[in-house]
């Protein structure tokens, strides 16, 4: 379901958690100006390059960049795939990620004190290879005893920087899928590079009947649930499609992340990072290529 942020009240909070509770996401219109989505471009395009200048996946602390390796065969070039907390390095981003506006959508649905436990800017270039299999993203949160009520204490939410449309790979989701709870698409370990297969759907009783593809404009704010089953495919448009991932979680049920909120207002990332993913962030911080 769709809302519009501008007159954003009350009002339209409460008929937006309903709406999150039925279906397990929703789509705010016009959250960022398009002004501002092309700034966040901008330093995305900066992060691209630094990417890129590595030649391959580098790691300092909680900063990651994938990348996927240039196939000789085909005479292709590294390419990257997303970068986990680029907010540590962009102060863009790291701005965008504690917007007051993010705030004022997420109270409805999981309170003032919150905790961030996602940060990704996420490339999907024209052509093959930037897939996302179908999957749940309470897969991802490990270790389980960390994270606790995940249905109702954490949304994960997507700002398109670019048009985010079926022909550029936009999101595809499972309309109320969130219901079911953990379901085995055996799909293996890797998600990211794998195609959609429908017959992972089959196999647990879901029916692409009830497949939504999102269509977003720049500057448009996603938001869905941890157990929603999702996806994405080709981008076969003629531009690139990046998305900024934020995941937000009730700061009571998490041992883990980087505040974001506390009273619905804004905290700046600290000197020292917090334990989020990467398990060696104490014992191995430092600038390396893994």
């Amino acid at each position: 379901m769709d809302f519009d942020f501008h007159g954003f009240d009350a009002a339209r909070g409460a008929a937006l958690a309903a709406a999150y509770a039925r279906d397990g996401y929703a789509v705010v219109r016009g959250l960022l100006s398009a002004a501002e989505a092309a700034r966040l471009g901008a330093a995305a395009d900066a992060l691209h390059a630094e990417a890129i200048a590595h030649g391959r996946s580098f790691r300092h602390g909680n900063l990651f960049y994938k990348i996927a390796p240039a196939d000789g065969a085909a005479g292709g070039a590294p390419a990257l795939r997303m970068v986990q907390w680029p907010s540590y390095h962009q102060p863009v981003l790291a701005a965008a990620r504690i917007d007051p506006r993010i705030a004022a959508v997420l109270a409805p649905l999981i309170g003032g004190d919150l905790k961030q436990i996602i940060n990704q800017l996420h490339w999907k270039a024209p052509g093959p290879g930037a897939d996302f299999a179908w999957h749940q993203d309470s897969r991802f949160r490990k270790p389980h005893e960390a994270y606790r009520n995940l249905a109702s204490s954490y949304v994960q939410t997507g700002l398109a920087i670019d048009p985010h449309v079926k022909a550029s790979g936009a999101m595809r989701l499972l309309r109320g899928s969130h219901l079911r709870g953990n379901l085995d698409l055996d799909i293996g370990e890797e998600v990211l590079g794998r195609e959609m297969a429908d017959s992972a759907l089959d196999r647990v009783g879901l029916s692409a009947a009830d497949i939504v593809d999102l269509d977003m404009a720049p500057g448009d704010l996603a938001l869905w649930s941890p157990y929603l089953v999702h996806g994405s495919g080709v981008n076969t448009s003629g531009h690139q499609r990046r998305f900024y991932i934020n995941g937000y979680v009730r700061a009571e049920d998490c041992d883990r992340g980087e505040w974001a909120f506390r009273a619905g207002q804004p905290v700046p990332l600290g000197a020292e990072q917090a334990l989020v993913h990467y398990e060696e962030l104490r014992e191995n911080p430092h600038p390396h290529y893994p």
